[in-house]
This record gives structure tokens, sequence and C-alpha cells, in this order.
């Protein structure tokens, strides 16, 4: 689940004129697509993801995880969950031997 902040998504991210998204606006609004897509294709199926450096034109890299982060928390997914959300599923599907610990949210640095 990636790509919400690109520029052909057209959600407005890339206005010149406005300031950075926070993580907490991009939860919001990213939250009802996120959610559509995982209710549809179910936990074990999906995986947040990063499409930087194409994102970088409407957040940094720390708030767009720490907005997949607040959507994850706001949909009250089980630690299980999250853990395949942001770990486990990727390390699947890509064949990684790696081990990565949770990171909890920090400050946003626009």
């Amino acid at each position: 689940l990636s790509g919400l902040g690109m520029l052909p998504v057209g959600l407005g991210l890339d206005d010149a004129w406005t300031d950075p998204a926070s993580s907490d606006t991009l939860a919001k609004l990213w939250r009802p697509y996120l959610t559509v897509c995982i209710n549809a294709f179910g936990v074990d199926r999906c995986m947040f993801a990063s499409n930087f450096p194409v994102d970088k034109v409407s957040c940094s890299y720390t708030v767009l995880w720490n907005a997949f982060k607040r959507v994850a928390e706001a949909e009250g997914f089980s630690e299980a969950d999250k853990h395949k959300l942001f770990y486990e599923n990727a390390r699947r599907v890509y064949s990684l031997d790696v081990y990565l610990k949770p990171r909890p949210i920090v400050e946003d640095d626009h």
C-alpha cells in the first residue's frame, strides 16, 4: 500500500502554497483508501510501503511512515496484524532474511 502522495493521485499534497502535511493529516486523508484495500485483501496480503523518492513531493519519509502507523493505530489492528503490515509480509514476499524491531511514532520532521 503506497503511492498516495504521488502527483497523479490528485489529493493536492503537492500544492506549493500549502505547508507540508503532518502525519496526522495524511493518516486522516489516506485512511479510507488504505482500509478499503486491507479489508478487501486482508492483512496477510497487504503491506505498507514507501514510494520514495516520488512521494517526497508531498511529505518526508518519516511523516509517511508515521502516517501509516497512525492509520494502523486508529483502525485498532492487533500487534500481530501490524507486524504483518509493516514487516512480515514484505519479508515473506521479497524473501528477506532480516529482522527489524518495530519503531514508535517519532516527531514529524517536515
